[in-house]
């Protein structure tokens, strides 16, 4: 983020939210509250911020700069379409984002992570805290690197897929659509759609595609 988006409203208010709302508080950005469906949570606040109202509430009166602050890949997905919100592209200052690096709009990047040349990352896509995403890789819409995770150069993640928490993954792995790589995993072969794959060596099993 290199301009000054004016005032961003925060879709959700769960402990991803917090980090988010760390992550916009370091850059400066000033932040006019949260959106989120949990009714008990409205009037309360989540580091200093308030919790203003219902996720719809949050495009009434026109495109607000905006962030989703959810966890779940597919209701990221499925609000980013939904909501006729402007999305904004939150990087952590202390997050090292080489200048060839592509970055779409909607993704946040969290303190500590590092993303080497010529990286492409697409709509929507979190970055997590301390997160590797070495050179040339391709990280698809709306896919989540948790925590610790590790890219190897040349490694494609597809849409919506969710890297667990310290997995790794070797030079030039493609890992499929919506699949899910455990936490602590190595990946050392290539990973299908829509499948769950745990352990070292990392071993796929398939699961329910969602709906």
């Amino acid at each position: 983020m290199t301009d000054d988006p004016g005032p961003v409203r925060v879709i959700g208010a769960g402990g991803h939210a917090a980090v988010v709302i760390a992550t916009l508080q370091d850059l400066g950005v000033t932040i006019e509250g949260l959106y989120d469906d949990a009714a008990d949570r409205w009037g309360t606040a989540v580091l200093g911020v308030p919790i203003r109202g219902s996720i719809a509430q949050a495009a009434e009166g026109g495109s607000h700069p905006a962030v989703l602050a959810l966890g779940d890949n597919r209701l990221r997905q499925h609000l980013a379409g939904q909501l006729g919100l402007r999305w904004i592209t939150a990087i952590h200052p202390r997050a090292y984002v080489h200048s060839s690096v592509e970055v779409g709009a909607g993704s946040v990047i969290f303190a500590g992570a590092v993303i080497q040349p010529r990286a492409r990352l697409g709509e929507h896509v979190i970055v997590n805290t301390a997160a590797s995403v070495d050179h040339d890789c391709d990280v698809g819409p709306f896919a989540h690197l948790a925590p610790g995770v590790h890219l190897s150069g040349g490694v494609r993640v597809g849409s919506g897929t969710l890297i667990g928490i310290g997995a790794a993954l070797r030079p030039g792995i493609s890992v499929g659509e919506w699949a899910t790589v455990g936490a602590g995993a190595a990946v050392v072969s290539d990973i299908p759609d829509r499948v769950i794959a745990v352990g070292v060596p990392a071993t796929p099993r398939p699961h329910s595609p969602a709906k």
